[in-house]
């Protein structure tokens, strides 16, 4: 007794009794220790709920799962020619186990974290790149989403202690099988009374979760003492066969041991003492459901506003937290107004001739929207699947996303304008004064502008990226071609007549040749002879004066709102999946 007593202080003061007033003082100081874990894991004094959900309970479980792999197709078949190996062959051997026999039972209210040396399976590693502060408080967002009736399920590696304090269940796995699922603050207790207790002021989830590594110890030892090493229990020491053997049979009897423990438990999870199962969050709020005839009431959502405020800061903040995209943006906006500029430069007081000047104008409002789509709809598809969460979760609603997405880049499309239409404009000497070159910029603003809503629709509407470019790009093509330049409106038939009515390029092109030909002589140079030429016949000859000109600002804006509804429609009645079955 008193020899296994002495063991038992070894293990946990660090330092070996030599009476029974040692025995009784490390008895003493094991039951304080028990307690203080205990204690640890209370709940925090913060008890505020943030982002409760309000609707049923949900439960996940999980029984008698298995899952192999096979290393051998995981090799690359010329790696497999380089080592002599026929490519299509796969061995039975090389199959792995990666989980075997897992069962286990989580509910709502409750977060489940997965430790061990497996894929150490759901929110994978949310901590990894974080700071120590950071990563608390993330864990921290997840308990309190727990306990706002969500079901949570986290995998980490290495875990720090006040971390750990923040779980609810654990789940230590180890080759696949399970070591332990229950309670996080039993964790300890379960292996104590397994013969592996955890050294004081030790991290279990360092203790049992990872392998032994080199521990710098500040502690003054007595020649007759030893500290205990590092104990490994659930990875495989593959140094050398026989460690790998016996770490390996270590790991089995410590499964099997779990096996037959909660082999009697419905939910297969290990507790310290006899509960009735179905008790805990959900259960107490069915009980408190058929004491007072409705359920508690969570913290209400912020209003519309708060939530349009809290989305165009994080737009804007994102943007411009991405410094080297918006300095990419603007170069290439002022290296395409260089390029044309330059292309139309140098005439002086002789003025372009009519189609030249034409090619130009269309090119202005053609060429620079087809870059604003690619970008539009792969910055869409990388945000889709959080949007897709955070809208089912409650944490806002379509509108006020809706607003921050439309309004929340306008100080980047600005500048972008800016950068574009100025040069090009001085370049190529078009109609001088500032109100020619404020309707211009505006035209070109506008256009620019519903492109980008036209890509965000496609975007929303379709669950691919490719899908969404593809379509975008078959769209834009269109009405780049029944654009009024490349031929004729006139000449259009039924179809494409119809698709130039919504093409914001023909409206585009229409208004910029409003800007520069209406109400001017235009002088054409014929051999020896100069020709006059009134700017309404060119326009007319072109079937482009068909509307005055406040009229093709109005027609833009209605095409803009046209594709505004579409996409809140495809905001609030489209679930924004990245994937989905088609």
């Amino acid at each position: 007794m008193a020899e296994k007593a002495s063991g038992e202080r070894g293990l946990w003061a660090g330092a070996v009794p030599q009476d029974a007033s040692l025995l009784k003082e490390a008895l003493t100081c094991h039951v304080a220790q028990q307690g203080l874990q205990d204690s640890l894991f209370s709940s925090e004094s913060d008890n505020s709920l943030y982002f409760t959900y309000s609707g049923h309970c949900n439960t996940l479980e999980v029984q008698d799962l298995n899952y192999q792999v096979d290393m051998a197709s995981q090799v690359p078949w010329f790696e497999k020619l380089a080592q002599f190996k026929v490519p299509w062959t796969s061995h039975k051997d090389s199959c792995k186990l990666g989980i075997q026999n897992l069962s286990f039972r989580v509910r709502s209210g409750q977060m489940l974290a997965i430790i061990g040396s497996s894929g150490i399976l759901i929110l994978d590693e949310p901590t990894s790149g974080l700071d120590s502060f950071t990563a608390h408080n993330l864990v921290r967002t997840l308990s309190r989403l727990a306990k706002g009736n969500r079901l949570v399920l986290i995998s980490l590696h290495q875990p720090r202690s006040d971390i750990f304090r923040l779980f609810d269940l654990v789940l230590l796995m180890t080759s696949g099988t399970t070591v332990y699922a229950g309670a996080a603050q039993h964790m300890v207790h379960y292996f104590t009374a397994a013969g592996h207790p955890c050294p004081r002021y030790s991290n279990p989830a360092d203790f049992y979760g990872e392998p032994a590594r080199p521990v710098a110890r500040c502690t003054r030892l007595l020649p007759h003492q030893m500290l205990p090493e590092p104990m490994d229990l659930t990875s495989i020491d593959r140094r050398s066969r026989e460690q790998e053997v016996a770490t390996r049979e270590k790991a089995q009897s410590l499964a099997a041991l779990f096996q037959e423990k909660v082999r009697d438990f419905d939910d297969f999870l290990w507790r310290a003492e006899a509960r009735q199962p179905g008790v805990g969050v959900c259960g107490a709020r069915q009980a408190l459901l058929t004491d007072t005839g409705h359920v508690p009431t969570s913290p209400e959502l912020p209003g519309p506003v708060q939530q349009f405020t809290m989305l165009i800061r994080r737009q804007i903040s994102n943007d411009f937290r991405d410094l080297p995209t918006l300095l990419i943006h603007g170069a290439q906006a002022c290296l395409m107004s260089l390029i044309i500029g330059f292309l139309y430069y140098g005439h002086g007081a002789t003025k372009l001739p009519v189609m030249d000047k034409a090619a130009l104008l269309f090119m202005i409002g053609g060429l620079i929207p087809f870059n604003v789509i690619l970008d539009v709809i792969a910055k869409c598809h990388l945000e889709r699947a959080m949007l897709y969460y955070e809208l089912e979760d409650g944490l806002y609603t379509a509108g006020p996303y809706f607003f921050a997405k439309i309004l929340g880049e306008l100080p980047e499309h600005c500048a972008y304008i800016v950068i574009y239409a100025m040069p090009i404009y001085w370049l190529a000497n078009l109609r001088p004064g500032p109100e020619p070159l404020l309707l211009h910029s505006l035209l070109v603003w506008l256009v620019v502008f519903c492109c980008r809503v036209m890509a965000l629709v496609t975007a929303a509407l379709l669950p691919t990226f490719h899908m969404s470019s593809f379509f975008g790009n078959a769209l834009y093509n269109s009405f780049y071609l029944t654009g009024g330049f490349m031929i004729s409106l006139d000449s259009l038939w039924t179809v494409p007549a119809w698709i130039s009515k919504v093409s914001f390029l023909r409206w585009c092109f229409e208004g910029l040749m409003h800007i520069q030909f209406k109400g001017l002589t235009y002088h054409m140079a014929v051999g020896n002879l100069t020709i006059p030429i009134p700017g309404d016949v060119i326009l007319s000859s072109m079937d482009l004066n068909s509307y005055p000109l406040y009229a093709i600002y109005l027609i833009l804006v209605s095409i803009t709102g046209g594709f505004m509804a579409l996409y809140y429609v495809s905001l609030r009645f489209i679930k924004q999946k990245p994937r989905q079955d088609w």
